[in-house]
């Protein structure tokens, strides 16, 4: 009869290996944002002026920067939710998807946690400073990473 105690554990099996992941570089990326800047601008733009007409830019001068609450929702709040979502859904936001890029969890290769893009969304504000470092830094990272992924444990690869 065999003595349970003394039998050894069956050895846990190797970590599955990530895919082959082909990181994106600075300028791709820097493509895709201003993908996203423009569309963000031509949906935004004539929302406002539709709000606030002519004098929107006056208002939001005179308001600190925000002309009003539709302001504020409009530039900062809506643009925030549907960054996240295309984020969650898609995996990339339109400029993304334009240069067949996505955001995918760094230590998995898979699709990162809802929270793990909220962390990366909000960590943007620590890779605007100084000077935009964390952003440029994606230049000289092995992996691309910015401060932001580095932060939220994301990496923007290539699609397959």
């Amino acid at each position: 009869m065999e003595n349970s105690s003394s039998s050894s554990p069956e050895p846990a099996p190797p970590p599955a290996a990530l895919p082959a992941l082909e990181y994106v570089g600075f300028w791709k990326r820097f493509i895709a944002f201003l993908i996203d800047v423009f569309i963000l601008t031509v949906i935004t733009v004539p929302l406002l002026l539709a709000i606030y007409g002519r004098s929107y830019l006056r208002l939001a001068h005179e308001g600190g920067g925000i002309a009003g609450v539709w302001d504020f929702l409009i530039q900062y709040v809506l643009p925030t939710i549907a960054v996240i979502v295309f984020w969650r859904y898609r995996g990339a936001t339109p400029g993304k998807m334009a240069i067949s890029a996505k955001i995918v969890d760094a230590k998995t290769g898979g699709r990162p946690s809802t929270g793990r893009l909220v962390v990366r969304y909000f960590a943007y504000i620590v890779s605007t400073l100084p000077l935009f470092l964390g952003f440029i830094w994606i230049g000289i990272d092995r992996r691309k990473q910015g401060f932001h992924d580095k932060i939220a444990g994301t990496v923007v690869v290539y699609e397959d």
